[in-house]
């Protein structure tokens, strides 16, 4: 009779491959609270929560803090727009071309981060677009689009058009059978795409170097601190709180998408 549970063996190396993964951000969340402020000490001397209370005083901290919510969430925002556009347009009409712009619209998340920075960097210096807010803005909504993008597109693809054409034929305009039927179908998607999104323009380090000019997101300030380190543990709060701002948006979306198979009115 076969066993629906896996071989030990294989057990064995998913803990370690978890462990090979996440055993050094959990070292981070160690030395938070150690009492040693200048190097990274194994084990720890001692343990304080005397950090927790410096970074709350570091009106740097709260500067690039705010910063990358400021430019996350207006990323988002665009990266929705963008993206479920993109998406209904791809998923539910035929033109020439379509394959080729589904392509162009994910590469910038397949191009490595550089690639993308150093061509945003030379735009804005040909276009004399001077370095600021909307600038970083513009340079994380490019792969923020391809997020929400590929969970639109998805949604799109597994609801069936017969609800948009009844929905029609019933006598409901374009923005009533948007409102009452394609929204309610696709709004998890949306709703996951823009926490991911969220996540990655929040941790964002490569692009951001290249369109930020003088500012300073939460990344950035943290790797200028660790390049020239003042209070070290400051830095690992810091991080600390930037690994759980990221989890929690990617473990809601993971919650949202999870089940969807099975979509009102999904074609076979």
């Amino acid at each position: 009779m076969r066993s629906d549970r896996a071989p030990l063996g294989l057990k064995i190396a998913a803990a370690a491959g978890l462990l090979f993964m996440h055993l050094p951000i959990l070292l981070i969340f160690v030395y938070a609270f150690t009492t040693e402020d200048k190097s990274y000490q194994w084990p720890p001397p001692g343990y304080t929560l005397k950090w927790f209370g410096v970074t709350w005083e570091r009106a740097d901290v709260w500067e690039a803090l705010s910063l990358s919510l400021r430019v996350a969430a207006i990323s988002t925002a665009i990266a929705l727009l963008l993206g479920t556009l993109c998406a209904a347009a791809v998923s539910r009409t035929r033109f020439f071309g379509r394959e080729a712009i589904s392509l162009l619209v994910i590469l910038p998340i397949a191009l490595p981060g550089i690639i993308t920075g150093i061509s945003l960097r030379s735009a804005f210096n040909l276009a004399d677009i001077p370095f600021s807010f909307w600038t970083i803005v513009l340079g994380h909504a490019t792969f923020c689009v391809v997020v929400v993008y590929n969970n639109a597109v998805a949604r799109f693809r597994r609801t069936s058009g017969s609800l948009v054409e009844a929905s029609m034929d019933l006598g409901a305009n374009a923005f009533q059978t948007f409102r009452h039927v394609i929204l309610p179908n696709i709004a998890t998607a949306l709703l996951a795409g823009g926490m991911l999104a969220f996540a990655l323009s929040f941790d964002e380090v490569i692009v951001t170097t290249f369109t930020a000019g003088q500012q300073q997101t939460l990344p950035i300030w943290m790797l200028e601190e660790l390049v020239r380190p003042r209070q070290r543990p400051v830095t690992n709060v810091v991080a600390m709180v930037v690994v759980l701002v990221t989890f929690l948006p990617i473990l809601g979306a993971f919650y949202l998408t999870r089940g969807t198979e099975t979509v009102a009115g999904q074609g076979k």
